[in-house]
């Protein structure tokens, strides 16, 4: 059977750009469960560079495993994507400080390009012996001098609903932190058979989120 062709499917949940507002993360809808988490992950400028090259060429998720097969997105992907607009204590907006905005692609060291919204991807997913494929969508990117992450929601095909990001931010005082956050529920009625099997497959894979990026920046 062929498989779908990502950029032409719709994502499978309504609350689009969810894990960027708190108020949805404090109040998620109806039948999503809600996860936030931040770690230290070091200091100095080595490290937050290390971090945000990392965030933004899907270093979290490589690291803790899964492998990345990027599937393109159309000339008018990024129309459909909820891109968030940040504003400085005076009520500046922030333009983008890494990506831009016009068009060009940006690596991270590995080659992998950086993340831009209506990127799509399949994500596998290592499971004992088997691999689980999830096909995504990257929703938003936030690109700040000091603040740098993305969030992808789920396509059909894969076993949740919802949105996973990750953020890393840098402290005033040069302390770097990974934030993960998600809204998630099961995508169909099987998969909701097996939610106790897809939870303890959550707890695991954000623990392997938390430590992804605490080692060696090199």
């Amino acid at each position: 059977m062929p498989r779908p062709v990502l950029w032409e499917l719709p994502v499978n949940y309504a609350a689009v750009g969810s894990t960027q507002a708190v108020d949805m993360m404090q109040y998620p809808p109806r039948g999503y469960r809600p996860y936030e988490k931040s770690v230290r992950i070091g200091y100095g400028p080595a490290r937050w560079d290390f971090a945000w090259h990392a965030v933004l060429s899907w270093g979290v998720k490589k690291r803790s495993g899964f492998r990345i097969e990027l599937a393109g997105k159309p000339p008018q992907g990024a129309e459909t994507s909820y891109t968030p607009v940040s504003f400085d204590a005076a009520g500046t907006p922030i333009s983008a400080a890494t990506i831009g905005t016009d068009g060009d692609s940006v690596f991270g060291p590995d080659g992998m390009p950086f993340v831009t919204p209506g990127d799509s991807a399949w994500l596998l997913a290592p499971v004992g012996p088997f691999r689980f494929r999830e096909p995504v969508r990257v929703v938003y990117v936030v690109d700040e001098p000091n603040r740098k992450g993305f969030a992808y929601g789920t396509l059909p095909g894969h076993p949740l609903s919802g949105e996973d990001a990750f953020f890393v931010d840098q402290a005033d005082d040069g302390s770097v932190w990974l934030t993960v956050r998600s809204i998630s529920r099961p995508a169909t009625g099987f998969w909701w058979l097996l939610y106790p099997a897809l939870r303890i497959g959550q707890v695991i894979f954000r623990r392997r989120y938390l430590r992804a990026l605490s080692g060696p920046t090199e």
